[in-house]
């Protein structure tokens, strides 16, 4: 449990005392945020504010993970190094279309296509790299089933290993486009994206040290174990991204001296999917991230009625671009729209909970 602790307390001093640091090399060498004509007026004062600091969140939860290991002479696990093997592939990914953003002086990095098949890359990888190692019990980073809270009785493997190792990989490649696509869509407020994701990195702790306590390796594990490879050191991770995310918000909160960026956001959908996928809670980051959800409901909805219909839902899409046009104050949306994230994060461990309960009766 101290590992937790000290890849927490790390990642946030290390990105609470980097980030001024990065902002200074961001300004010297005029790396600052590209704004879109067709976005909200209030948003042009935003022009040139440095971005790419989602870098100093990857760079702190790497570090923060390497030392909680140094600390206490420990190996890193595979389903920790897969995970943030994930989060940094995506990170780079979005790093690139930042900078040719900034280099560019555009709104367009990478073209969809390319940028999808970074995405796809990566998650091709993981997805294959999660189905390897199993650990002296058998037990995988990742496994063919379909879960909720727990691995279901949904087998992707049911016409065998090869097609379960096929199907596996394209749902992941779904689970890690959805989420890394959701946080970039509810990154366009100062703050709002990196507080969410406080918010289920902190669940995840939560649910990587229960599955620990209640793992079925323990010698006094009940009838409800959780048949999960490294859940401690998933928790060592999400702390880990959790302190990196804390420290970043002192700096990206309102008014922002720092954006995270393609880099930030992609990084850390890419997370909380590895998380979702390992801790076999696939379903339940839904309900988890459920703020993103409706965020990405919201373009999608836009999107769909505008083309069939001509007409548009929103005032504009990502939703919380709508509420600025009907004259609601940033710093408002950020902080209902973190209640809501916080509402959604309580009802995921709530059912997480209350599905051990009932299933240990």
């Amino acid at each position: 449990m101290l590992a937790v602790l000290v890849a927490a307390v790390t990642s946030l001093i290390l990105a609470l005392f980097g980030t001024p640091a990065f902002i200074k090399v961001l300004v010297k060498k005029g790396y600052g945020q590209f704004i879109r004509d067709d976005g909200p007026t209030s948003h042009h004062t935003k022009r040139g504010t440095p971005t790419m600091g989602g870098a100093v969140i990857v760079l702190s939860t790497l570090f923060a993970y390497a030392i909680a290991h140094l600390v206490f002479w420990r190996a890193p696990t595979w389903s920790g190094v897969l995970v943030l093997f994930l989060m940094t592939g995506l990170g780079l990914v979005g790093f690139l279309d930042d900078y040719i953003k900034i280099s560019k002086q555009r709104s367009l990095g990478l073209r969809t296509k390319e940028k999808l098949a970074g995405q796809t890359l990566v998650a091709v990888l993981f997805g294959f790299l999660a189905l390897q190692f199993p650990n002296r019990v058998g037990l995988t980073p990742a496994s063919t089933r379909i879960s909720f809270v727990r691995d279901l009785n949904l087998d992707l493997a049911f016409a065998g290993t090869i097609v379960g190792v096929i199907l596996f990989i394209l749902w992941a490649n779904i689970i890690v486009a959805a989420t890394s696509n959701a946080v970039n869509l509810t990154d366009g407020l100062d703050g709002l994206a990196t507080g969410a994701s406080c918010m289920v990195f902190a669940a995840y702790i939560l649910i990587g040290v229960w599955e620990f306590n209640q793992n079925c390796a323990s010698l006094t594990a009940g009838v409800n174990c959780y048949a999960i490879r490294d859940p401690h050191d998933l928790a060592t991770v999400a702390a880990a991204a959790m302190g990196a995310c804390f420290g970043f918000l002192w700096w990206n909160t309102s008014p922002a001296k720092i954006f995270m960026g393609d880099t930030g956001s992609l990084a850390l959908g890419g997370l909380m999917a590895g998380l979702a996928i390992t801790s076999r809670t696939q379903l339940l980051v839904i309900i988890l991230g459920g703020l993103f959800v409706i965020i990405t409901l919201s373009v999608i909805i836009q999107v769909a009625s505008f083309k069939t219909t001509g007409k548009r839902v929103f005032r504009m899409a990502p939703l919380q671009h709508h509420f600025e046009l009907l004259g609601w104050q940033e710093v408002t949306i950020v902080v209902r729209f973190w209640i809501v994230a916080g509402l959604f994060v309580a009802l995921g461990l709530g059912l997480f909970y209350a599905e051990w309960v009932v299933g240990g009766l």
